[in-house]
């Protein structure tokens, strides 16, 4: 008796499932449903999509005017070297670590305590992967982390990515309301593992956290051993009022406190340098884990920053930056009271990027809005964007420091329009 076998093809096409219309479902990672993404990185793209003359107050970039363009160009004329174009060491050149540690120490932005002390610094691919590492060392899937609300979601969003739930503490005038972070805790018996805060010039809402706040912070932190992750990319914008201790100032050599700095809002968001500020043995383990992201921040711009800091250019520019975003802020300060008298509610913040603007009709929908301001010729940052349970439908978010006086005034009265034209046609 003889057999016959089947020519392997013939069997596989015979096993072909009948539509063949509807790919298989891919595998995907079961936090795929927490990638939500960024609106306000989002939001350039959708520019892109208009060709007419648009005033952006969306993006929290300096001005191409406030960026030290003539200083890089003769710089890199001579750190652009070949050697400087290959692979870096993970914690960051050797001579950005000492210039940035030097600088730091000169105006007061390290306590005396941690001067001398440069294993604490690791140079990042900005102030974003610095937020990534944080939650990436501390947040386990379930975790609970508190943010400010409004917050700067991209940092809850990375929280968000590694799977953790997010609480949402209120923001007044002096920051985040940690009584109120309290009273959860009490309420519920469960204390976040990680807090996210902005305390200085708040993204996105300007505000600063009072020293007592800051200081009842650092004692809840201590009593539930909870990560405090600071991110202070404005603390040296600062042109008016009272200047307030870091919380890394107040607590010295905290393991607890897991500061994230950036040099894009005070020197240029393109060259994506930044760093963290971390306990020795934090800054071991994110070594590790910057070494599955990227190797090392990108070489060239670590030698060009360095050179710009050793030869005295932070200094003359930031003072150049604070004396412009004053006039800036002042401008959209006045415009606003001008054009929508009774109509709004806005911070007024001491240093920064950013003013917050809430309307007192509460029907008004900044996301709705938004269409007809681009229109107008206007771009802003939807309140919700800074939500993630979506909240501030009546609000958003203007970066002053974008645009000279004249221009915010512009700009300013094509939202006034906006505004006109939206409630008109609703």
């Amino acid at each position: 008796m003889s057999t016959t076998s089947m020519h392997p093809a013939t069997s596989a096409s015979q096993n072909q499932p009948e539509n063949r219309s509807q790919p298989p479902a891919l595998p995907y990672a079961r936090r795929r449903d927490q990638l939500v993404g960024s609106v306000i990185d989002a939001s350039t793209t959708v520019l892109a999509q208009y060709h007419h003359d648009i005033v952006k107050f969306g993006m929290g970039a300096p001005a191409p005017d406030m960026l030290p363009a003539a200083d890089f160009a003769r710089i890199a004329v001579q750190v652009f070297s070949p050697e400087n174009f290959t692979y870096g060491e993970t914690k960051g050149e050797p001579v950005l670590i000492d210039a940035l540690h030097d600088y730091l120490a000169a105006t007061e932005q390290i306590p005396p305590e941690q001067q001398g002390n440069r294993d604490r610094l690791l140079i990042t691919s900005g102030g974003m992967q610095g937020l990534d590492l944080g939650f990436k060392l501390f947040v386990t899937p379930g975790d609970l982390v508190a943010c400010e609300s409004p917050t700067y979601t991209n940092g809850s969003a990375t929280a968000m990515s590694y799977e953790a739930e997010i609480l949402e503490v209120p923001v007044d005038d002096e920051g985040m309301q940690v009584e109120a972070l309290e009273e959860h805790t009490q309420r519920t018996g469960r204390a976040p593992k990680v807090i996210y805060t902005v305390p200085t010039f708040q993204n996105p809402a300007g505000v600063t956290m009072s020293l007592p706040r800051r200081e009842r912070l650092l004692e809840f932190a201590h009593s539930h051993r909870s990560v405090i992750i600071e991110d202070n990319p404005y603390g040296m914008l600062r042109f008016e009022g009272q200047s307030l201790p870091a919380l890394s100032d107040l607590s010295p050599n905290d393991p607890l406190i897991f500061g994230v700095r950036t040099f894009s809002k005070f020197v240029a968001p393109g060259l994506r340098v930044g760093w963290i500020d971390v306990d020795p043995e934090v800054r071991e383990l994110a070594v590790n884990a910057k070494q599955t992201m990227d190797t090392c921040a990108p070489v060239p711009n670590q030698h060009l920053i360095a050179r710009w800091l050793e030869e005295g250019g932070a200094d003359s520019h930031v003072e150049v930056l604070r004396k412009a975003y004053r006039e800036r802020k002042i401008a959209m300060s006045e415009g606003l009271e001008r054009l929508f008298p009774g109509e709004i509610r806005a911070t007024d913040p001491d240093g920064g990027f950013f003013l917050w603007l809430t309307f007192e009709d509460e029907s008004i929908n900044t996301e709705d809005l938004m269409t007809t301001a681009l229109e107008e010729g206007v771009a802003y940052i939807p309140g919700p964007a800074f939500s993630p349970a979506g909240n501030f439908s009546n609000a958003l978010r203007l970066c002053f420091a974008s645009a000279a006086p004249d221009r915010i005034d512009d700009g300013l009265e094509r939202l006034r329009r906006a505004v006109d034209r939206y409630l008109a046609e609703r």
